[in-house]
């Protein structure tokens, strides 16, 4: 599927879920939609013996029938959900996939410049959202972690599972630019030799190379 049209549908479905719950006027074919499936996931929430709070609609629906909301709505995320998708039309989907797979490459190209290991058994499949870095024995990727916390500020993503402590995870998603970028691979280069990991100092060039010239 092309990523234009996977961004549409995306967006579709979102909306869907969204207008199922705030139950705004809609396109007749969507609203309809948001409701069947609203109707779907009442009846599953009410016939779950398993307890709840956040997926608990009673006291939702009791307080919308007098025009309230239960807690505090969330409307500081709606207000960041619309700041945000202004951002993604006016950048253009196609040109924020262009951007994420061009931070992906050179994020990549730093790892392999350090002399370390991207974790991804698939060379097709290397996510554009956060790189994965394998570290060597004897060294702990969470103690690598707390250093570039501790020194820099800056907070990097831990290995889950049999992972853990044996990875560290970049994370390129969103909105930034070449420089936040190479802000980020300095910090991490910084941080591994603090650590006491060998790594090539010409990594974050190879990074910067990419950047330059794509």
């Amino acid at each position: 599927m092309h990523r234009a049209e996977l961004g549409r549908r995306l967006a579709h479905r979102q909306a869907v879920d969204l207008l199922g719950v705030l139950g705004q006027p809609a396109h007749r074919d969507v609203h309809a939609e948001a409701g069947d499936r609203f109707a779907r996931r009442l009846t599953a929430a009410q016939k779950a013996r398993l307890p709840k709070s956040y997926w608990d609609w009673t006291p939702i629906l009791e307080a919308n029938r007098r025009g309230y909301f239960p807690y505090t709505p969330a409307t500081n995320l709606l207000y960041g959900l619309h700041a945000a998708l202004d951002l993604l039309d006016e950048e253009g989907l196609p040109a924020v996939f262009a951007r994420h797979d061009r931070h992906a490459a050179a994020t990549r190209a730093a790892v392999r410049g350090w002399g370390l290991e991207v974790l991804c058994a698939d060379e097709r499949e290397h996510s554009s959202s956060l790189t994965a870095v394998l570290l060597g024995e004897g060294h702990d990727a969470d103690e690598v972690r707390r250093i570039i916390l501790d020194r820099f500020d800056m907070s990097l993503g831990t290995g889950l599972g049999k992972l853990a402590g044996r990875v560290f995870r970049i994370g390129h998603l969103g909105d930034i630019n070449d420089l936040t970028l190479a802000g980020t691979l300095a910090g991490v280069q910084m941080g591994l030799e603090l650590a006491g990991v060998r790594v090539d100092p010409a990594g974050l060039q190879a990074a910067l190379r990419v950047l330059r010239t794509e």
